[in-house]
């Protein structure tokens, strides 16, 4: 936003210092000054870029405030006629607020006679100088009024209002002609200011073209009010207006400003269009919201815990408890004495929501203070790091993963509704409260999603041959109560080394695969493999579950052709799905070093032909349950299908073996390689297979 230095020294009459030193030691202090520009009134007009937690700063007199605090000197009152504030004959126009939750305080002021003309004097010379759009002089008396002191107010033309302001939830399907000319379907969560017949405005947002103050207008009604930030959010957002009344309002408006600012604008009102104020100023308050935000309870602050947080100042003396005490009440705050212990009470200014902990006036105290005149030092520490007990089985998946080739890449913590169920155990996705976009409105079940998301980036970008992972939290349960879990997502795209035992088409499938018994092997546990309870994400007959010691860890296979379309994939991509918090909880595997046999090892090869239905698992556990401690090793060669059932016959397949052995003791002989070689034989066979004589 802009503010002028001539408009923010007209509170601080005494400020010393440059406009351009004004900008840095602001900037120093969080309210940064982004751009410094010659103003058409004379001194500069600053560029700023406030936080959305500073919403005080984002006006005039809320930088004079600060600045005020930095450099001592004393801060001017905003001028808002007290001879407009005193009471005045009559009972003051009828509010009644029928939405306690959403709006929290409302004022309303009457002036009678006025005549409506373009706005003079300050306000026309600062508007010229900011740029900002004159319109009439009631309704830029309203700008002026939150560019001087960061509360929105509205002026309605009196005479359209029928019966008393009733500040209400609006009716679903309701309509409200809006002064930007559109015309809104309301919903039973919006918030309106309404009279007894019709709405006038959207609280808090823009107000209603029907009421509007225009040239024919001869009587005002001037309203200030406090609304519930989330509902003017949703508002805002639900209608896609972002005006200057919402920026502040869904940022938390000071509770305490509405009355000062009805009168700063009934004031401004009357010098530039004449008429008279007529009844007192209505101020209708919700206590509730008062004690929750203007009268919070005051917080402890001791002087000890200022040092202990801050450390040394530059020139050795540390921050004393006058400097705490000036600093404080130039914000705005109330201290009561320290008493013997060096604790102060603090009561809280009511435009500063965001400071609700003794850390947080220590950050003031320094703030102000200024970052830079501190020490640079190193805090004290007499423990010890403490590793969490899953950190060396993280290294080991990291590891194993990068030496694998695979790449760490972050995703985002969101997801879409439907990736959100697509992915994710059905109905239990958390939904945002206030989600930046329809595309990330729930917290990720699951990192498939992102996984195939940073997939297509790359190949969008014509990278195609990816090896990706990502170790991070998911999110499961409901709003009320967030399950949180570690898990692992695996992503491949590209070209794969065909071999004997895997085709060109199959071969990203089984390079995921012995990615994760690589990886599965670093814990303790059997790694098998099955077609069982498999996610509807993968392509029919193209995925596996994996188990660890009987116990599902993982899914892997082939992203769906529908999937695929939707993201636009171009080529095969293989994913895996890893509940990381499980494999984590197993204890690692721990590497046994045993010596080497001073005698030769030897292998035999053999060739059968297995029924389809007969896996790997099952070849494999019928050789180890010979119990033939020399047999170290079985390893499938080549397995061989023929689609055409020529070589081998449909629903069969032909695999070679090689069984490796030796002894530590001795060499073996031909006899004992021969009567081994025969058992395996009979065990094979008893599967189902049959031995195919060499050729």
């Amino acid at each position: 936003m802009n503010l002028l230095t001539q408009w923010i020294r007209s509170y601080l009459p005494t400020l010393p210092v440059s406009d351009r030193q004004l900008a840095e030691d602001l900037t120093l202090r969080g309210i940064a000054v982004e751009g410094e520009f010659p103003a058409g009134c004379g001194g500069a007009r600053f560029e700023m870029d406030i936080t959305t937690n500073r919403v005080d700063a984002m006006n005039h007199y809320g930088v004079a405030r600060e600045t005020a605090a930095i450099y001592d000197v004393p801060l001017q009152p905003l001028a808002l006629g007290e001879e407009l504030a005193a009471s005045r004959p009559g009972e003051g126009f009828p509010v009644r607020i029928d939405a306690p939750d959403l709006c929290g305080r409302f004022t309303a002021r009457v002036i009678r006679g006025v005549k409506v003309g373009p706005a003079t004097g300050d306000i026309a010379t600062y508007f010229a100088a900011l740029g900002q759009k004159p319109i009439s002089a009631p309704v830029d008396a309203t700008n002026f009024g939150w560019l001087a002191m960061g509360q929105p107010t509205h002026v309605f033309d009196l005479d359209k209002v029928q019966g008393g302001i009733v500040v209400r939830r609006a009716v679903a399907g309701e309509t409200l002609h809006l002064l930007d000319g559109t015309e809104r379907t309301l919903v039973a969560d919006d918030l309106v200011i309404a009279d007894e017949a019709k709405a006038l405005g959207l609280a808090g947002v823009m107000g209603g073209y029907e009421s509007r103050v225009t040239e024919a207008t001869t009587n005002i009604l001037v309203e200030a009010a406090w609304f519930d930030p989330a509902a003017i959010r949703a508002s805002s957002r639900r209608h896609g207006l972002h005006t200057d009344a919402s920026h502040r309002f869904e940022r938390g408006a000071d509770f305490a400003a509405a009355p000062a600012a009805n009168n700063l604008v009934t004031r401004l009102v009357v010098a530039q269009c004449g008429g008279e104020v007529v009844g007192p100023l209505v101020d209708v308050v919700v206590s509730e919201t008062a004690a929750q935000t203007a009268a919070r309870a005051p917080i402890q602050l001791a002087v000890s815990e200022v040092a202990r947080h801050l450390g040394t100042t530059l020139d050795g003396k540390g921050i004393a408890a006058d400097v705490i005490e000036r600093f404080l009440t130039a914000l705005g705050c109330k201290l009561l004495s320290a008493d013997e212990a060096g604790v102060y009470h603090v009561t809280l200014p009511s435009w500063r929501l965001d400071l609700a902990r003794e850390i947080d006036l220590i950050e003031e105290v320094a703030r102000v203070y200024g970052y830079n005149k501190f020490a640079d030092t190193l805090p004290s520490f007499t423990g010890i790091v403490v590793e969490l007990p899953h950190m060396e089985a993280e290294r080991a998946v990291r590891s194993t993963l990068l030496a694998l080739g695979y790449s760490e890449a972050v995703s985002s913590t969101f997801a879409s509704a439907e990736e959100a169920e697509m992915f994710g155990p059905a109905g239990q996705s958390v939904a945002m409260g206030n989600p930046l976009s329809a595309e990330a409105g729930r917290l990720r079940p699951s990192l498939v999603p992102g996984m195939a998301s940073m997939l297509a980036g790359n190949l969008h970008r014509d990278v195609n041959e990816v090896r990706l992972f990502e170790l991070g939290t998911v999110f499961t349960g409901s709003t009320a109560q967030v399950d949180e879990a570690t898990a692992l997502a695996l992503g491949l795209t590209g070209k794969a080394v065909a071999g004997t035992l895997a085709s060109a088409n199959d071969a990203l499938f089984y390079e995921m695969k012995g990615v994760l018994e690589a990886l599965l092997a670093k814990f303790a546990g059997a790694v098998t493999f099955d077609a069982e309870h498999l996610p509807t994400w993968f392509e029919p007959g193209r995925g596996a579950r994996v188990l660890l010691a009987g116990e599902a860890v993982a899914w892997f296979g082939e992203l769906s052709d529908a999937e695929a379309a939707r993201r636009k994939l171009r080529q095969t991509c293989v994913l895996a799905d890893v509940r990381a918090a499980m494999l984590l909880a197993r204890p690692l595997r721990q590497p046994a070093v045993c010596e080497l046999s001073r005698f030769q090892a030897v292998v035999r090869d053999l060739s059968f032909l297995f029924p389809d239905s007969v896996r790997w698992e099952a070849i494999a556990g019928a050789l180890q349950g010979l119990a033939i401690p020399e047999m170290l090793q079985v390893l499938p060669l080549e397995v061989f299908r023929d689609p055409k059932g020529k070589a081998v016959a449909v629903g069969q397949h032909s695999m070679l073996l090689r069984m490796r052995f030796q002894s530590d003791e001795r060499t073996l002989t031909d006899e004992e390689l021969t009567g081994w070689a025969a058992r395996a034989t009979t065990a094979l066979t008893v599967l189902g297979g049959t031995q195919r004589a060499p050729e």
